[in-house]
């Protein structure tokens, strides 16, 4: 199993979509490379933290490569908005993939070469920590089905879901 982290904009669209590809073990929501430990929602909307809102994807690489996951992500964010997904506005909404295998950033960076223009908005940065959200938040839309949520999930094709 391999571990990859996704900031694009509010993480229960986020969480949701991927929980639905095939390959993908697990999903958890939490706060990502910010500047205090165990932060709280309230931090982030109090600009007291500056972590991003995050899903930890922990996926099996004999059944979806990091390649195809990174290919799911572009297609459901904006690579080139600055703190902005959707309706959603603020520095911990900006998108980011963090890594924990060195080898995975040389991966990350030519994909968003071959699909993207040079000015994305997208951090590319190895995970420093990372801080599960609290619990009301995981799978949020799985429990709040009205819920908002700024991703399309039509955009994950019959053959990518589990």
């Amino acid at each position: 199993m391999k571990t990859i982290y996704f900031a694009g904009g509010c993480f229960w669209g986020v969480e949701k979509y991927f929980s639905l590809v095939r390959g993908v073990v697990s999903t958890e929501v939490g706060y990502a490379n910010g500047t205090i430990d165990n932060p709280k929602y309230e931090d982030l909307k109090l600009g007291r933290d500056d972590a991003s809102e995050t899903v930890e994807i922990i996926y099996d690489e004999q059944v979806v490569s990091l390649e195809k996951l990174l290919e799911l992500l572009l297609r459901v964010i904006d690579p080139y908005s600055i703190n902005k997904q959707g309706e959603d506005e603020g520095v911990q909404y900006r998108t980011g993939v963090y890594f924990v295998n060195k080898e995975d950033e040389s991966i990350i960076k030519k994909c968003f070469k071959e699909h993207l223009k040079n000015n994305y908005a997208i951090e590319v940065l190895p995970l420093k920590k990372f801080f599960s959200a609290e619990e009301y938040h995981q799978d949020y839309l799985n429990k709040n089905p009205s819920g908002y949520c700024h991703i399309n999930m039509a955009k994950l094709l019959d053959n990518e879901k589990k």
